[in-house]
């Protein structure tokens, strides 16, 4: 296959251009409609009970309260004839709009629970139909027309998850736009310093912007065809663009390294291909490989961050197999034009000895080396022993976020608030007697001010004799029970009371469900948590195989997946005691919270399938050399000598990528940003630079060992950089010498 890419490149490499010209036009037309495709939210297991609970009140109740506007009267006061009076005609208003149900207020109730302990403010409550990309679209119209001043008397802020959802999605475009604005000129700059040539430069950057605008377009497709989350786009562009340059920088990099070796134009490129194109396929599988872990989780969230990365991955690789080689053909010497002042003469070259020397001092002494960086990592991952995780809440946007500060105002003000309470659905007949009895056991239960069904108001145990609102808790053939606590939300407190709810005896014959934002914290706990090991699972046998295959070796697999966990698990640390601990929390500008469990998970595979990319880099030339009869010091040395400069190069390029996010106002989006940066530096630096080799030096010999049924097995199916014509050139050499050059006088 890679005989015939290299053939195409350099008989149709025009013609390639064209047509890649025109794909990528045709790409950005399709991607120009991506976002009015993607859906908001995504965090909840569909097949959860609080999901379920969530249909049922919808389907029969008109849905739960997700939307809270929070009414401040000109005069101060709530319960003035002209307060009352203009309340009133709000919520004649909002129950005119078809976009709401179930509009509930303090002026049409009475109810105290909807006025603040000060009588300064009041409540109404509404539901925002549709599912969560429609709450979105009718959340907004809603807020356009009545939030801020509304007939010039009452000022009207909105909160509730329906405006939580507009708030995050506004947030989403503008740190999406922020983010690219900062990568892109810098990723330029640092091109250059790279390279010392602007032509060279720009190479990486062509395959990123195509990488980039493809991932848009899959988007669009995958929009039309399944839920996709709003923030892929956030995921695919700095993919995209990381590993766009990331594989066209290995190309770039070993097509300069033959053509200054001497190397025709035309073997320069057959040689690049049959190599680092060899290299990049196999680095695309394996990153390609964590990412489609994804798919095993129910949330959409999840799975279309598993749908869209391995999407992007594979038009990284596409654009990098196809595109690059065509364009080194066209340019041939002329990737060097436009040679900067302070490029050295055989700066094209990929050798860097630095690196050479550094793996010779590692390899020298490994346990004098390598213990201070396992120290530092270990110390690094020790805040993970206190880690706790959450889902998404107003708390994630920045305090000025309006529907933040309606939140921040309910819990201060106001005793309980009805968009956190825990719902209760008995999809069934309920005699009056036994629903009585199950609300008063409900409102015993610690935490709990007070719990309304259809035959009254509970609490302490005791009926309060007080009406609950006007919103319909009984039907015939279904009760919905509402449970407001006064506990903080997400608080383990208030978790443990979602289960206690649901450990109660419910009324004979009966099976209720129990929704609530709660109530979706501990199923997402659980759904995430139970399909975690299978997730783990995946990532680890399907890395194993695909390093098998590209080794020959049971051994390099295991160590690549050890040294993996340590640095993924000293990154998730730094974040857990920055995002949880609250450490920069001033200076990065957001709230402490729980580690938001689906990013979490999300971030450690695209952190584990990054570090096997450059695991595949490192290791495809230290097997090359292998190959060629090299003892294993020398081709370690040797490997890293010549894969160094381009691993560190592509990591602080990715980097740059990635922590152009810690711009963001979203909080798990920062999270996001900076700890896949942080783990491709630890990677490339601690990893690559100082663990690789000790471990290498250590293991010895052992480090190529495989069973002789499985050798037997990768001889038939294995694959390795140096492809099949290197191994018959150097099959004769290898009898008479262990230590052979190979065609770049390595």
């Amino acid at each position: 296959m890679f005989e015939r890419l290299a053939e195409l490149a350099i008989r149709r490499s025009r013609l390639v251009l064209v047509i890649a010209a025109v794909a990528v036009a045709l790409m950005g037309v399709l991607g120009a409609g991506a976002f009015e495709k993607l859906r908001g939210g995504g965090f909840d297991d569909p097949a959860s009970q609080s999901t379920r609970a969530a249909k049922v009140i919808d389907k029969k109740f008109g849905g739960e309260t997700n939307l809270v506007l929070l009414v401040q009267a000109p005069d101060g006061r709530v319960d003035t004839p002209a307060a009352r009076q203009s309340g009133q005609a709000l919520v004649a208003d909002l129950r005119k709009e078809e976009e709401l149900t179930n509009v509930v207020s303090y002026w049409d109730t009475g109810s105290p629970d909807l006025r603040s302990r000060d009588g300064h403010e009041a409540m109404v409550l509404a539901h925002v139909t549709g599912d969560e990309t429609q709450q979105r679209e009718n959340a907004r119209k809603i807020l356009d027309a009545y939030t801020g001043t509304h007939k010039g008397a009452l000022t009207v802020q909105a909160g509730g998850g329906a405006a939580v959802g507009n708030d995050l999605s506004k947030q989403v475009v503008d740190d999406l736009v922020l983010a690219e604005t900062i990568a892109i000129p810098l990723t330029l700059v640092l091109l250059l310093f790279v390279f010392g040539s602007v032509v060279a430069a720009l190479l990486p950057l062509a395959i990123a912007v195509i990488a980039v605008i493809g991932s848009f377009a899959q988007l669009s497709l995958l929009g039309s065809v399944t839920d996709v989350a709003d923030t892929a786009t956030n995921l695919t562009t700095a993919l995209g663009l990381g590993l766009g340059i990331d594989y066209a920088l290995l190309m770039t990099s070993r097509f300069r390294e033959q053509l200054a070796a001497g190397a025709s134009v035309d073997d320069a490129v057959q040689r690049t291909v049959h190599t680092a194109g060899r290299t990049v396929a196999f680095s695309a599988a394996t990153v390609a490989a964590a990412l489609a872990a994804l798919l095993v989780f129910p949330q959409y969230f999840l799975r279309s961050f598993g749908f869209a990365g391995v999407g992007v991955v594979a038009i990284a690789a596409l654009g990098t197999l196809f595109v690059m080689p065509a364009l080194l053909a066209v340019l041939g010497h002329r990737v060097n034009s436009g040679r900067l002042p302070w490029a050295k003469p055989g700066h094209s070259g990929a050798r860097a000895p630095m690196w050479g020397r550094l793996a010779r001092s590692v390899m020298r002494r490994p346990a004098l080396t390598a213990l201070p960086v396992l120290a530092v990592l270990l110390a690094a991952a020790s805040p993970l022993l206190g880690i706790t995780f959450g889902t998404p809440d107003e708390r994630v946007l920045p305090k000025d976020a309006a529907s933040r500060q309606v939140s921040t105002a309910l819990r201060a003000n106001f005793d309980g608030s009805e968009d956190s309470a825990v719902n209760i659905v008995i999809d069934q007949p309920v005699n009056k007697a036994p629903l009585e009895s199950y609300a008063v056991e409900l409102s015993g239960l610690k935490g709990v001010v007070r719990v309304e069904t259809s035959t009254g108001t509970y609490a302490e145990g005791q009926n309060t004799a007080t009406a609950p609102g006007n919103i319909t808790l009984g039907r015939p053939d279904a009760q919905r029970i509402s449970l407001v606590s006064a506990l903080t939300p997400k608080s383990d407190a208030a978790q443990n009371l979602v289960k206690e709810v649901r450990a109660l005896t419910p009324p004979s014959g009966t099976h209720p469900l129990v929704g609530g934002t709660d109530a979706v914290l501990v199923d997402s706990k659980d759904s995430i948590g139970g399909r975690l090991p299978i997730a783990v699972a995946l990532v680890a046998l399907t890395t194993f195989v695909l390093l098998f295959l590209f080794t020959g070796s049971v051994v390099q697999p295991l160590r690549a997946l050890v040294l993996n966990v340590i640095s993924l698990a000293a990154t998730l640390g730094v974040m857990t005691w920055i995002f949880q601990d609250g450490n920069l929390s001033s200076l990065l500008g957001f709230t402490a919270q729980p580690m938001e469990m689906s990013m979490t998970v999300l971030m450690f595979c695209i952190a584990f399938g990054l570090s096997m990319d450059y695991e595949v880099f490192v290791t495809s030339r230290i097997k090359e050399l292998h190959d060629l009869g090299k003892d294993n010091e020398t081709a370690v040395v040797d490997g890293l000598g010549h894969t160094g400069r381009i691993v560190s190069a592509a990591a602080f390029l990715l980097a740059v990528s990635f922590f152009a996010f810690g711009t963001a106002k979203i909080s798990f989006m920062q999270m996001f940003g900076l700890g896949s940066g942080l783990a491709v530096l630890i990677d490339a630096l601690a990893v690559r630079g100082v663990l690789v080799p000790a471990a290498m030096r250590l293991l010895g010999r052992s480090a190529w060992y495989a069973p002789g049924f499985l050798r037997k097995l990768h001889d038939r199916f294995g694959l390795s950089e140096g492809g099949p014509e290197l191994t018959a050139a150097v099959e004769p050499a290898t009898a008479t010498s262990p230590y052979v050059k190979d065609a770049t006088g390595a």
